[in-house]
C-alpha cells in the first residue's frame, strides 16, 4: 500500500453539518479521491490538553461542544466506531519519540472531528480516533508530534488536522455583511500557501513572527496547531497542495491542504479543486 497523504481542513462553523456549502463539497471530493483508509486519526482544535492524549473508546459519543445553534444540530449523531488499536499505536509512536502521551477511554468526538467526517464518510463506517492539541507547547512541538506519528500513513491511516487557516471570531462577527476577506486574513492565507509551497519549515514554525497579520489571524493558537501535526505526519519529503480555497465571511479562511508525495497530492487537488 502506498502511503496516504495527510490533510489539513478548516472546519468552519458547526452549521457546516447541515449547511455544507463549498467546504463540505470539497471534503467529500477529497475523500472520494483518496483510497479508503483503514482508520482516521483526527487532530481537532477543540480538544486541548497538557500532553498528547488519544481517544481510545470503541464507541465514541458525538459531542455537541457549542451553544446557540438550531435544535436540529444537537440531534445529529455520528456513530462511527472508535479505533482503540490506532489510539494505542499512536501513543506508542509518540512515546518512542520521547513524547509523553496517554489514552482517554471516555471522551467522544467533538465537532472539529465529526462535522468533516460526516461529509467525508457519511456511512460512519470508518473507525476514528481523535488526538488532542497542546496550545501551551507551540508549533515546533506539534511538528515533532506529527513526525513521530508519520509511520501511520504507511499503515493505511488517514491523519487529518482540523482547525482553521485563519480564526478570529470577533472579526467574523463584527464584519458580518462584508463580502470581501479582510486584508490581514487574505494576506495570512497567501503567506501560508507560499510558505508551504517552499516547504520552509523554519518559517512555518516561526509563523507568529513571520506571517503577516498573525496576531489577528490567530488571537489564540489552538486552531492553527493541527496543521503542524498534519504537515509533520506527511514526512520530511512531503509536498503541499491547496485542495480547497475560500472564506466563511471576511475573517475565516476555509482553505484545505493535502500533504504527501507529489503525485498523491496532485491527484487530490485535481479531483477536489
Amino acid at each position: 500500500m502506498n502511503p496516504l497523504p495527510t490533510l489539513f481542513l478548516s472546519h468552519g462553523s458547526p452549521m457546516r453539518a447541515v449547511e455544507p456549502g463549498p467546504a463540505g463539497a470539497a471534503w467529500k471530493a477529497i475523500a472520494d479521491a483518496l483510497p479508503r483508509p483503514r482508520a482516521v486519526l483526527m487532530v481537532s482544535a477543540h480538544w486541548e490538553t497538557g500532553m498528547p492524549i488519544v481517544t481510545a473508546s470503541a464507541k465514541p459519543d458525538t459531542i455537541h461542544d457549542f451553544g446557540g445553534f438550531p435544535d436540529a444540530l444537537y440531534r445529529i449523531r455520528y456513530p462511527a466506531p472508535g479505533a482503540p488499536a490506532l489510539a494505542a499505536r499512536t501513543a506508542e509512536l509518540l512515546k518512542a519519540a520521547g513524547i509523553t502521551a496517554g489514552l482517554d477511554g471516555c471522551r467522544g468526538l467533538d465537532h472539529g472531528a465529526w462535522v468533516p467526517m460526516m461529509h467525508m464518510y457519511p456511512g460512519h463506517d470508518v473507525p476514528v480516533a481523535q488526538l488532542a492539541v497542546q496550545p501551551g507547547r507551540g508549533a515546533a512541538y506539534h511538528l515533532a508530534v506529527g513526525r513521530a506519528i508519520s509511520p501511520l500513513a504507511d499503515e493505511g491511516v488517514l491523519v487529518i488536522g482540523s482547525g482553521h487557516v485563519t480564526h478570529n471570531l470577533r472579526d467574523w462577527i463584527d464584519s458580518r455583511g462584508r463580502r470581501e476577506p479582510l486584508d490581514y486574513a487574505a494576506a495570512f492565507a497567501s503567506w501560508l500557501h507560499d510558505t508551504l509551497a517552499r516547504r520552509d519549515d523554519e518559517a512555518l514554525v516561526a509563523w507568529r513572527e513571520r506571517a503577516p497579520g498573525a496576531a489577528r489571524a490567530h488571537p489564540t493558537e489552538e486552531h492553527f496547531l493541527p496543521i503542524f501535526v498534519a504537515w509533520g505526519a506527511a514526512g520530511r519529503d512531503a509536498t503541499a497542495a491547496r485542495v480547497h480555497e475560500g472564506f466563511d465571511g471576511p475573517a475565516l479562511a476555509m482553505d484545505a491542504y493535502a500533504f504527501g508525495a507529489p503525485g498523491a497530492v496532485r491527484a487530490v487537488a485535481a479531483t477536489a479543486g
